[in-house]
């Protein structure tokens, strides 16, 4: 049911009462109270700054000339420089004939003349004011499109804002409404087919939203449309748009053709009216060429989600020059001994956000693996890490061994071994000790390439750790083919080895094939002592996870050096 769109509705317009006498301010406000929401200020400086309160409310300001600290004049002229106070208009107070003119040219749209004697003129003077102020900001752009009878965009736009002035409480949906390749009916049927097409969807479109919801609509390209309407659910979109389908069908003749949706419901008036539209179309676009979906909506969350991730990107040159980055240490513990000793880390990278805090690197390593930016992450890793080696090396007189991470995007980089070696160079240090992680989805591709550059690096003196063996699906015949030193047991398979016979059996048999191959083996991920025991009498040589420690800062893992 249409509850009126040219704001026929109970709200009352706010008016601003300005003057200094008390008797005067009363007596206007008692005229035009009965029709108008009345606030009142009692000199210029007051006046500007309730104005500015309320310059979304604000419908109209009866101006006294005469008063203290600030009067009308420099009221009217600091107004007249602002974009936005410019557009409420002004009625004069004054009881001087030579100050009417001076204020019309000055920006008054109308004046009343001192005292206020003729109560039904003022109210009418008044209700013209604003009806012209709102006609005019509405018709400052031109109003309707000239094939279909809709509002152009920018009438729908201005529209909008004014509709929100005055109906502040509406649940309202944006909608974009795009026919797929529209374009194909001028080539096949002419020009003037596709206007009687545009034509009909425009007046049905125009019917729909009359009659199913309190809305309106535009053509805001040339086959497209904007619907701004009370919030529906789902099933009345259905209903709409197969409506909508049908009309079209009638006039073209076509069974197959295609309408998209795209709905952002019960949007967020805090954001502004175009970009709710640009979630609409967004909406809209998501399900072009996807003929199993005609109506999609908005995903607040994705669209968050995305925010997030461009935020990071931005961020990340920022945070690796001011040390936002942060590499933690886990210590790895070999444990074939009388007792457990710390042998090596693994270096993890952590992001200390200064407006955000801790953030998790599952949020960050998967974005920067599909846009690139993993090996500047990586390369930042590899000198932080060395660096840390060197300086442990210095203070303590030990070395420990840190394992970093390759990705397989660096895996196929031609200057990883000079980059590597660079960095060692730099820090004292040889290759033996340094470990390098590749993972075991890189080894699953059987590249010859990725092979050739793991044994170069091995003839360089590298240590190389196969991660994650297990999380994947290759087989463990690759074990035998592919070139590492050490393999890493996925916590896949450390979760439930005290609980699971079938998983210890596996483990068992993955320890059988490690020996005859002469690889160590870490299992990472180990938390309780059940685990431990089991892996231990296996044959497991290192362990590493929660039971012996968290990832730790540096200055955390120097405590463990010490004793």
């Amino acid at each position: 049911m249409n509850r009126g769109l040219a704001f026929t509705g109970n709200r009352k317009r706010q008016v601003l009462v300005v003057d200094d006498e008390q008797i005067n301010r009363e007596m206007l406000g008692y005229i035009i109270q009965q029709k108008y929401d009345v606030i009142y200020a009692e000199n210029g400086e007051e006046a500007l700054n309730v104005i500015r309160e309320n310059k979304q409310k604000l419908s109209l300001v009866m101006l006294d000339l005469m008063m203290p600290v600030l009067d009308g004049f420099e009221v009217l002229k600091i107004m007249q420089e602002d974009s936005e106070l410019k557009a409420i208009p002004v009625i004069v107070l004054t009881s001087e004939k030579e100050a009417e003119v001076d204020s019309l040219k000055q920006g008054a749209a109308d004046f009343i003349t001192k005292p206020y004697d003729m109560p039904e003129v003022i109210l009418a003077r008044v209700r013209r004011i604003i009806e012209l102020s709102e006609d005019r900001l509405i018709i400052a752009a031109t109003e309707r499109d000239h094939l279909t009878g809709l509002y152009t965009k920018e009438f729908f736009y201005q529209y909008a804002s004014q509709l929100e002035r005055y109906y502040p409480d509406w649940d309202m949906d944006a909608v974009a409404i795009d026919v797929e390749h529209f374009h194909l009916f001028n080539e096949l049927h002419g020009r003037e087919f596709g206007d009687r097409v545009l034509k009909e969807m425009a007046r049905t479109i125009n019917h729909l939203i009359s009659t199913e919801a309190d809305g309106y609509a535009c053509r805001y390209e040339a086959d497209k449309f904007y619907v701004y309407c009370t919030h529906l659910h789902e099933e009345d979109y259905e209903s709409m748009h197969a409506e909508l389908i049908e009309a079209l069908v009638k006039i073209t003749k076509n069974n197959h053709i295609r309408v998209r949706f795209g709905v952002y419901p019960s949007v967020d008036r805090s954001i502004q009216i175009e970009r709710r539209f640009d979630r609409a179309k967004q909406a809209c676009d998501s399900i072009r060429n996807n003929y199993a979906v005609s109506i999609s909506y908005y995903d607040t969350e994705a669209y968050e989600k995305n925010l997030f991730s461009e935020r990071l990107i931005g961020d990340f040159e920022e945070a690796m020059e001011k040390g936002h980055l942060v590499v933690y240490y886990q210590p790895k513990y070999s444990i074939q001994g009388d007792e457990p000793k710390l042998t090596s880390a693994e270096a993890l990278i952590r992001w200390i956000h200064p407006e955000l805090g801790m953030i998790s690197p599952g949020a960050f390593i998967p974005l920067f693996e599909t846009n690139g930016l993993i090996q500047q992450l990586d390369l930042y890793v590899w000198k932080q890490a060395a660096a840390q080696i060197a300086a442990w090396k210095k203070e303590f007189g030990v070395t420990v061994p840190v394992s970093v991470n390759v990705s397989r995007m660096d895996m196929y980089d031609p200057n990883l071994q000079s980059n590597l070696l660079r960095i060692l160079r730099e820090n004292g240090l040889t290759p033996n000790e340094y470990l390098l992680e590749v993972t075991e989805s890189a080894y699953a591709e059987d590249s010859r390439q990725l092979i050739d550059v793991v044994n170069n690096l091995r003839n360089k003196g590298f240590r190389v750790e196969m991660d994650d063996f297990g999380s994947g699906y290759s087989s463990l015949n690759m074990l035998t083919s592919l070139p590492f030193d050490v393999l890493k047991l996925d916590m896949v398979f450390v979760r439930n080895v005290h609980t699971d016979e079938k998983a210890l059996k596996l483990v068992e048999l993955i320890m059988e094939i490690a020996r005859y191959l002469g690889v160590t083996v870490i299992a990472e991920g180990v938390e309780y002592v059940e685990q431990y025991d089991l892996l231990k009498k296996c044959g497991c040589d290192v362990i590493q996870g929660y039971y012996f420690s968290k990832p730790l800062p540096p200055e955390e893992f120097d405590g463990l050096l010490e004793k």
